[in-house]
Formats: structure tokens, C-alpha cells, sequence
């Protein structure tokens, strides 16, 4: 037997059978289970060494359960070897077909599988590499800098979150303490936003800022409502007075909600909304106004104390009080640490509620935003529920239902490991690069700055003259060497600009930007030899 054994592991490295693979077999497995009984494991002990060097070229530490299983492959080989329904024509050779080099495999020989589940299923490294093969064609999410979110966590991070995928955090009372982690976060950023009481305010993780943005329109439109009741006014014609800045999911709520838009267009070179505008905008059917810190176009903050003392004015010469929501999707995590002065957040009284964004500068991977109320009572008690059928009664308080908790988790982690400080050092750091950057590229002939990355570290930039390229043709040309760099349209009332911009987030260095500007220059000067080009007039794919 052992002459056997020592043929089939040959045979084995010969063929580069991965191991994974091999021991998933249900042919594999179906063996083992019916004649582990009757096979020594002291033996595979004997034949590991040399199975280890022939096939991975080293031996490696071995654990218990790692023998088991490679007595499982051994003895399987011999059964295998006897058994003719094994060799049987018409079903192929099951052992053969796993043993195939990768490349070599059927399912790696024709199309993936797309508009329906296949019949039979394939060994687990076969669709690893399927899979990921195909997403090489994403690019490098480190090039892209069209996006806000964050595409780098630490390793200890990636554990945690690892540690958590499977754990549901709507299920609070299965899980109580990654309920407490949640709240932890909710009281560590109203302390953060100079809420007046943030041990026992308010507050929630979402997906990410746009359920954030729902739930804070949906308060303010509740707290409206009771207010119109109260005085026997009707109710069925709130508005909700925002600028053409802001971001899509504004646009969504207005329509998903039945809320009138009361838009504030950009005028001349003004690329965020103007505050007395705004507040020339309100009336008694007004449910509170929009500001971003953080334009999405340009990375521009609105100016929140200005737009607060706007409404400040409009209560005193008209009775209307209407509340601010802060959409700091960015800029809530950023400004509280490399812009401290700044006047925004719950130190002004009419701000009600603030959004972020956990997965942008609150650098965790897509999937958690968070918002916080002022005040426990600036959140009507008709918008939380209150479940048992999860194990025990419970407030929620969400759209979203099911989602997972390791997003919440990687959020303290940054938050208990970076400290102020951490976040502090982390955001200068991409304000400097964005600094210097975008200076370099305004001394370039073509281009002239609209921001500079003195808010967020994001910065935008215009072609000074009409010439025969576009900056949609530039930005066409930079995704030849990975690089995402949007150019789009301004919103209402400025379409007729069309800007580029750049999101220096964590892990974007100086030494990256000097090869990002190498090769604006490159394909500046290819355009200078190509006089008879004709300038893109619109492009696609960037809706950020």
C-alpha cells in the first residue's frame, strides 16, 4: 500500500493539484467518511515531508487537523484507484478533472457563468481565480481619485472587520456589545460636534450618508408636521431649501418623501450656495435648509455660521424658525481636526442634525455612515420602532434593515487608535499633498484653480481658454496608466463649466502625485501635437 501511496502523491506534484481544491472533492470526502476507520493517520505523518517539498517546495508548520486531512487525500488515491465508477466513461474522471493545472481547467476553458446559476459547481479555487481575474479590470482603487471613499485600512482593521462579517448589527440584543461599539460612536461624535448634551443625545450608523441624509430630511419634515398640526395649518406642502450642489441623494429623498425642492442655483464664479438666497428661500411650509460642508464638485465648505445668522435675521423679521441639517458627508470628519475654529456643527443652535460619511474621511471601507441629532427631542419618537422579534425589544432606527457589523467596528477602531491626533496628522497630510498638487497644477499653462484644497483636501480646476481639447479628453487619456480623474459639468446654474478634480485621501503621497502630474504633462504635450484634434463635448462614467 505504501508503493501506492507513494505513486498517487507523485502523481499529485506532477499534475500541480492544489490541496484545497482536492480535499473539498465530494468524491474526496464521500471516501473518507465511509474508510476513516481503517487507515492509520501515524502513517500520512510518515509521507508528509516529502509531500509538502514536492509540492509547495518547503515544509511548512502542520497542525493536527492539516494531517487528518492529508491522510483523507492518501487514502482516497488508493480507494479511488479501485473503485469503477470512478473510471466510468460516461461520468469522466471526477479526480482527473480537479487535478488539471488551473489554467487548464474546464471551467477556465469557456465563458463564465452570467445569465443563469450553472447546473454543477466548481472547486473553490477555480472560482477564486475566475472571479478575480476578472476584476483586474477594475484598475487600482488607490488610482482612483474620483472617488471619496477610503481604499486602505490596516491589517488590524481588516481582521476586526474579518472577526465581524457575519454578526447582523440590527441584531442588538444577540449582540450587545457591538450595539454598545455603535453607540460609542454616536456619543464620540456629538462630544466631536459640540453637542450640548452628547452623553444622551441621539444618533445612528447607516449604510452610508445617503440613508444619513433620509433620516435627517425625515426628522426635520416630522418635526414640521407637528408644528403646522399644532397651529391648525395644513401639511400637505413641505419644502425642503437646498442648493444644486448638493449631492444626488438629496434629489432622492425630495421625491422618494414627497417634499418640494426649493433649489438655490450657483451664480457667476459662486460654486457653493449663497446664504441670504437661501434664506430668501423659506417660507412657513419651509421644513429646514440644506448646507454642505463639502461641496462634492469642488470641495468648497458653505459657509454654515453665515447661512445660521441669515435665518437668524429672517426669524426676526418674520417668526419663521427654521432649522439647518449639515450634510458633512466629508467635511464633519475633517474639519473638527485641521480646521478647528471653523463654526458649524451644534455650537450654532439652528443646526439640528449632522450626516457623515464613516467610509470617507472617517477612513473605513464603504458601507457606514452615521448621524446625530442636537438634542434627544429633535428627533420625533414616531420614527423609531421598536421590534421584539429578534430576541428581546428593541429601538431602531433606520431605513436599512440587515446589514453587517464589521463597518461599525473598523469605525471605533479608527477612532480608539487614531485618537484626534491620529485623525489630526492623517487629514493634514492629504491637505498638504492637495495643497501642493493643486498649486503645481495651476501653474500649468492651460488650467486655472476654482479651489485649492484648503477645505477638503480635494481640489478643481477649469481650462482658462476654448482650445482643441476638452478636459474630458484629458481625463480619457489619464486612464492609460490606471488614473480616474472625473471631469464633469457644474450644476444648475452653471452647466456651461466644465471642471476636473482630484480627492487626495489616506495613502495618497507626494511621491504619487509627482507621477500623476508626470503624466499630465505627458498628455499635454501629446495634445500640443495633435493640432487637428476636436475637443470632447461630454463624457461619461464619473457620478460622484
Amino acid at each position: 500500500m505504501g508503493g501506492e501511496v507513494e505513486y498517487g502523491f507523485d502523481l499529485f506534484a506532477r499534475n500541480g493539484v492544489l490541496l484545497d481544491d482536492f480535499i473539498n472533492d465530494h468524491a474526496v470526502l464521500k471516501v473518507f467518511e465511509a474508510t476513516a476507520g481503517h487507515w492509520d493517520q501515524s502513517r500520512a505523518a510518515m509521507f508528509l515531508p516529502s509531500f509538502i517539498v514536492a509540492s509547495y517546495g518547503a515544509f511548512y508548520h502542520v497542525r493536527r487537523l492539516f494531517i487528518e486531512r492529508i491522510a483523507m487525500v492518501r487514502l482516497s488515491w488508493i480507494v479511488m484507484s479501485h473503485d469503477p465508477a470512478i473510471h466510468d466513461p460516461k461520468r469522466g474522471h471526477e479526480l482527473t478533472r480537479v487535478m488539471r493545472p488551473m489554467y487548464a481547467r474546464k471551467w477556465l476553458l469557456g465563458p463564465a457563468p452570467r445569465h443563469a446559476i450553472p447546473e454543477d459547481g466548481m472547486p473553490p479555487s477555480t472560482a477564486y481565480h475566475l472571479i478575480h481575474d476578472e476584476l483586474i479590470f477594475d484598475g487600482s482603487s488607490r488610482f482612483n481619485l474620483a472617488t471619496f471613499c477610503s481604499t486602505w485600512m490596516e491589517p488590524e482593521a481588516q481582521r476586526l472587520m474579518s472577526d465581524t462579517f457575519d454578526k447582523n448589527m440590527i441584531d442588538k440584543d444577540e449582540y450587545p456589545q457591538t450595539a454598545e461599539l455603535e453607540m460609542r460612536c454616536v456619543h464620540m461624535l456629538a462630544d466631536l460636534w459640540h453637542s450640548p448634551d452628547p452623553a444622551n443625545t441621539i444618533g445612528t450608523s447607516t449604510i452610508g450618508s445617503s440613508e444619513a441624509c433620509m433620516l435627517g430630511g425625515l426628522a426635520l419634515k416630522w418635526r414640521w408636521r407637528e408644528k403646522m398640526k399644532k397651529l391648525g395649518k395644513p401639511v400637505d406642502r413641505p419644502n425642503l431649501v437646498l442648493g444644486t450642489n448638493t449631492q444626488v441623494c438629496w434629489h432622492k429623498f425630495l421625491r422618494y418623501w414627497d417634499v418640494e425642492e426649493r433649489s438655490v442655483p450657483l451664480e457667476g464664479n459662486q460654486y457653493v450656495t449663497d446664504p441670504e438666497r437661501a434664506a430668501a428661500a423659506c417660507d412657513e411650509n419651509t421644513i429646514g435648509v440644506v448646507t454642505v460642508l463639502g461641496s462634492t464638485f469642488t470641495g468648497d465648505y458653505e459657509d454654515v455660521s453665515a447661512l445660521s445668522a441669515a435665518l437668524d435675521q429672517l426669524q426676526e423679521r418674520t417668526g419663521l424658525d427654521i432649522p439647518i441639517h449639515v450634510d458633512g458627508a466629508s467635511g464633519a470628519f475633517v474639519a473638527p481636526f485641521i480646521q478647528p475654529g471653523l463654526l458649524w456643527d451644534f455650537q450654532l443652535p439652528r443646526v439640528k442634525s449632522i450626516n457623515t460619511s464613516g467610509h470617507k474621511y472617517g477612513l473605513v471601507y464603504p458601507g457606514v455612515g452615521w448621524i446625530v441629532w442636537r438634542e434627544a427631542s429633535d428627533l420625533h419618537p414616531d420614527l423609531i420602532f421598536n421590534v421584539d422579534y429578534l430576541g428581546g425589544s428593541m429601538p431602531t432606527l433606520a431605513i436599512n434593515f440587515s446589514r453587517p457589523a464589521s463597518q461599525v467596528v473598523a469605525q471605533y477602531y479608527n477612532l480608539i487608535r487614531l485618537g484626534k491626533s491620529g485623525y489630526r496628522v492623517i487629514h493634514q497630510a492629504c491637505q498638504d499633498v492637495a495643497v501642493n498638487l493643486a498649486r503645481q497644477l495651476g501653474e500649468m499653462g492651460p488650467f486655472e484653480l476654482l479651489s485649492d484644497g484648503r477645505d477638503l483636501p480635494v481640489f478643481a480646476w477649469r481650462l482658462k481658454d476654448a482650445t482643441h481639447w476638452s478636459l474630458y479628453d484629458l481625463a480619457d487619456r489619464l486612464r492609460d496608466r490606471g488614473w480616474q480623474v472625473p471631469a464633469y459639468r457644474m450644476p444648475a446654474n452653471r452647466q456651461d463649466l466644465v471642471v476636473q478634480r482630484v480627492v487626495v485621501r489616506n495613502g495618497f503621497t507626494n511621491d504619487l502625485a509627482d507621477m500623476l502630474l508626470r503624466d499630465i504633462r505627458r498628455h499635454l504635450d501629446w495634445f500640443a501635437g495633435q493640432p487637428g484634434l476636436k475637443p470632447t463635448g461630454d463624457g461619461a462614467g464619473f457620478h460622484h
